[in-house]
């Protein structure tokens, strides 16, 4: 049984983090930390947590911590991550996984001095939903695909956590907090990397992060990718991958909440499946586990947090510059 320490417990660790350890198998939580002492104290002895610590450096010290998950804002991966690996302690680190590239490289080389796993939170490669399109395109289910599309709005100009539109703390605004979900989806599903990258972005005066962006992927096997992102609107994650023989799609490709319907079209007929990404959080938990204790591999290593994060940067260059970047 892994024990994993939070760095960084927040409004995620209570939405989704400790419901996904109540049903893990190979994995408990025995430690947190927060800035203040009492309230780390408090929401330790809310959800059962053996020990409560108030820096990163306390928690990764501790003997009772196995592998450590870093869910603080973007700003303090860098340093959240190479703390823990000094203190030869595994780490799954939130994404996006830094504020730039060259921070996520800073964290992979480390890993790899240390010779300790790092894996990055993207969490979709563990929905059941996302699998299954992985699954049909290998098959060729629907042949060479030309277009693919992922969308993700959700209402977060007020959201309660205030720290994601301030850009001394987040890596971007839509773009890298859930555009790198759309980016990271894409490759997993598709198998492929983005060569380029041609973003337009949205601004308002409350901020100087976007509030909205779309980015047009170009990957290195000729699929032509578009993500769309906004905090505008209401919630909604609409997919789609268009090939030579068919289609696949849904409505609601990301949901944890309910059961996705995907909407398969080949050869003329249309089929439909429906599935529940509900323990998704809990299995990238139980993945993270074995991987430490039967050295199975880890579907989100830090290599590939990295490869996501080179994506990122070209499409913050492209909103500035107008013109595609390359990767």
């Amino acid at each position: 049984m892994v024990r994993f320490g939070i760095v960084g417990f927040g409004l995620h660790a209570v939405k989704r983090v400790m419901p996904a350890f109540s049903i893990t198998k190979h994995c408990t939580v025995t430690a947190l930390s927060r800035r203040s002492l009492a309230d780390a104290k408090a929401s330790a002895a809310k959800y059962g947590i053996p020990h409560a610590f108030n820096s990163t450096e306390a928690l990764c010290a501790s003997p009772e911590v196995d592998g450590v998950f870093v869910t603080t804002p973007d700003a303090l991966h860098l340093r959240d991550v190479l703390t823990a690996l000094e203190h030869g302690k595994p780490v799954l680190c939130e994404k996006p996984m830094a504020m730039n590239a060259a921070e996520a490289q800073q964290m992979v080389d480390a890993a790899r001095r240390k010779k300790l796993l790092l894996g990055v939170a993207h969490v979709f490669r563990f929905e059941h939903t996302v699998l299954r399109v992985r699954q049909l395109f290998a098959e060729g289910a629907i042949g060479r695909v030309l277009f693919a599309r992922s969308e993700f709005c959700y209402p977060g100009q007020n959201h309660s956590r205030q720290w994601l539109r301030d850009g001394k703390l987040a890596a971007g605004g839509p773009i890298a907090d859930v555009g790198v979900h759309c980016i990271d989806a894409l490759r997993f599903i598709l198998q492929d990397d983005v060569r380029t990258v041609f973003a337009s972005a949205a601004y308002d005066d409350q901020s100087s992060l976007e509030h909205s962006a779309s980015m047009n992927l170009n990957f290195r096997k000729g699929t032509l990718g578009t993500v769309n992102v906004s905090i505008l609107g209401p919630y909604r994650t609409p997919f789609e991958v268009v090939g030579e023989k068919g289609s696949i799609r849904a409505e609601n490709f990301f949901t944890v909440e309910a059961p996705v319907e995907l909407v398969i079209e080949t050869d003329g007929s249309v089929r439909r499946e429906t599935l529940s990404n509900h323990e998704a959080y809990a299995r990238q938990f139980d993945a993270f586990a074995l991987a430490l204790e039967q050295r199975t591999p880890f579907p989100a290593p830090g290599e590939e947090g990295l490869r996501n994060q080179l994506v990122l940067d070209a499409a913050f260059r492209s909103a500035k510059s107008r013109t595609a970047e390359p990767v």
